[in-house]
């Protein structure tokens, strides 16, 4: 029995894709040094695909149907949501983070002759 062309593209792209958020999840909760910038490229990239996949290969619906890629797509689904949380909380430490340090440089750099706001009047007169 040959394999439908549409099925396998789809499942090739879906493999690289989960396979790349996987990575991204897991280096985030193991807390593991990540390149960003290529992690993003190749879920960019991969994306891109998928939409092209799917926009130029209308049957791969059908044939998606009967090979059980439903079961494929929500556990895709899953694990994008998953790595939708985990950079929540890295986003939302990285700006905890920022706000006091940017706290304790203004803070750091004052005297205490003069309050920010009270150089923000005098330099507006």
């Amino acid at each position: 029995m040959t394999a439908n062309p549409a099925l396998a593209t789809l499942k090739g792209l879906l493999d690289r894709l989960e396979e790349t958020v996987e990575e991204e999840t897991s280096a985030l909760a193991q807390r593991r040094p990540l390149d960003f910038e290529e992690i993003n490229r190749r879920k960019s990239r991969s994306l891109l695909e998928l939409t092209r996949a799917i926009r130029s290969l209308p049957e791969a619906f059908d044939a998606a149907r009967e090979g059980g890629l439903s079961a494929r797509l929500a556990r895709l689904r899953a694990g994008l949501e998953a790595n939708q949380d985990m950079l929540r909380i890295h986003l939302s430490a990285a700006q905890e983070i920022a706000a006091l340090l940017g706290r304790e440089m203004g803070e750091a750099e004052s005297d205490g002759t003069y309050s920010f706001a009270q150089l923000n009047r005098q330099a507006a007169r």
